[in-house]
Parts: structure tokens; C-alpha cells; sequence
């Protein structure tokens, strides 16, 4: 229960830090679109610093505690295609899971509480969909 809290913790003090420092909502899918839709823009340091920040606490994790990550039981194509699927309906749904959940859901929107519950109820499905096609049992 520590790590999660723990973990919790540096989610949202990295979203409220983000917030305060450069009056940016901490989204996943606004760092990523933000840095493909306009290369080399000004203000796109703090997008790579997120995003790379990202990527080396799951390596960091990933050599201190491998198994906090659990086994990996759905083939790597399946995972990408699904980050892919998500990243792209985030930016037609006008925000991502991180940006909604973690963000406005702070900020009280009402907008981002509905997206919240709708991501957390597709999500609930997609779950038992994988684990009735690709987990043994």
C-alpha cells in the first residue's frame, strides 16, 4: 500500500508542479501531440523532460522492483496497438486519461468526470476482453 501511495503522491505533486511552473495541465496525450504537431516549438522542453521522466521511472522501476510491474501476459503488439488506440482517442476526445483523471478531475470539471467514469468503464471491459482472449488460465 506504501508505493501506491507513494506513487500517488508523485503524480499529482508532478501535475500540480507542472501546473504552477508553466500553467500546463499534465497530460500524456497533449505532450506527445503537442510535440508532433508542432516539432521544435519554444515551449516544448517540458514536454520532452515529462515525457523522457516518464519513460526512465518505468526503467527505474522496472531494475529496482520488476515484479511491482506483474508478469506480462498480453503479447507486446497488443499492448502498443492499445497505447496507439488510446493516445488517438484521447486527441479526438479532447484529453487524454491523465489529463481528465488526474487534472480536471482536481479541478472539479464536470467534463472530465464523465470522461473519467468513461475510461474507467471501457477500461473495466477491455480487461475482461484480454484476459478472455489472450490470459490462460
Amino acid at each position: 500500500m506504501v508505493p501506491e501511495i507513494v506513487g500517488g503522491v508523485l503524480i499529482g505533486g508532478s501535475a500540480g508542479a507542472l501546473m504552477l511552473a508553466r500553467g500546463r495541465v499534465a497530460g500524456v496525450g497533449g505532450m506527445v501531440g503537442g510535440l508532433v504537431a508542432t516539432p521544435g516549438e519554444r515551449d516544448g522542453e517540458h514536454r520532452v523532460a515529462f515525457l523522457l521522466g516518464l519513460v526512465l521511472a518505468g526503467l527505474v522501476a522496472a531494475l529496482i522492483h520488476p515484479s511491482a510491474l506483474g508478469p506480462a501476459r498480453i503479447p507486446l503488439a497488443a499492448v502498443a496497438i492499445g497505447g496507439l488506440l488510446v493516445g488517438w482517442g484521447g486527441q479526438r476526445g479532447g484529453g487524454c486519461t491523465s489529463g481528465h483523471s488526474v487534472c480536471g478531475v482536481a479541478r472539479f470539471s464536470k467534463r472530465s468526470v464523465v470522461a473519467t467514469l468513461t475510461f474507467m468503464a471501457t477500461g473495466a471491459l477491455t480487461v475482461l476482453a484480454t484476459h478472455a482472449l489472450w490470459v490462460p488460465r
